[in-house]
């Protein structure tokens, strides 16, 4: 399947995935096998690992940045995003990154406004998608449960859908323009 085919709408179906996870009181409502994520995932399997790790942390500087306005004198999901850049050129080790990234993840636990929490989340799963690209589908998995938490059921829809195609975007820009990104990489990520 082209991967830009078809994420234009969500099927009635689908969206009964999130209503069902949110009415479960699921704090992710997006499961990782979810049919509405079927061509995000199978575009992520196809791509370059050092792709995948820019796309990430360019997706978690927009939730940064958002709740960095929210909390503003609140630095830990800065931290974990700038561990993560600083792991991904190899100018730190897996556990000081991996240490800022869990300090991210506390932060959610210290929230109460449910979008909040998952974006929290969503950038826990971005930095951490230096050490594995399996962790990718984590980012989309807790930022688009935001927006349902944000808008709700019955709105959600549109921005949802636009969202998801952002990241199909942005995720085939990275995959034909890694290469001539001005990015050092670890030793680990050029294999």
């Amino acid at each position: 399947m082209n991967p830009k085919e078809n994420h234009d709408s969500i099927p009635a179906d689908r969206i009964d995935e999130p209503a069902a996870r949110l009415k479960r009181k699921n704090q992710v409502l997006f499961a990782k096998d979810s049919p509405f994520l079927y061509d995000l995932e199978a575009l992520l399997q196809g791509t370059d690992h050092r792709a995948v790790v820019l796309w990430a942390l360019e997706l978690a500087e927009q939730s940064v940045s958002e709740l960095e306005k929210a909390y503003p004198e609140e630095t830990r999901p800065r931290e974990a995003l700038n561990a993560g850049r600083d792991w991904s050129a190899g100018y730190i080790k897996m556990p000081l990154a991996q240490r800022k990234i869990l300090d991210c993840h506390g932060f959610a636990k210290e929230l109460t406004r449910k979008a909040h929490i998952a974006l929290c989340h969503a950038v826990g799963q971005a930095c951490a998608v230096v050490h594995t690209a399996g962790h990718a589908l984590g980012y989309p998995m807790y930022a688009l449960s935001a927006i349902v938490f944000r808008m709700g059921i019955p709105d959600c829809r549109a921005a949802v859908e636009q969202r998801k195609g952002m990241y199909i975007d942005r995720l085939l820009f990275w995959n034909a323009h890694w290469q001539e990104a001005q990015q050092p990489w670890a030793a680990f990520l050029e294999k």
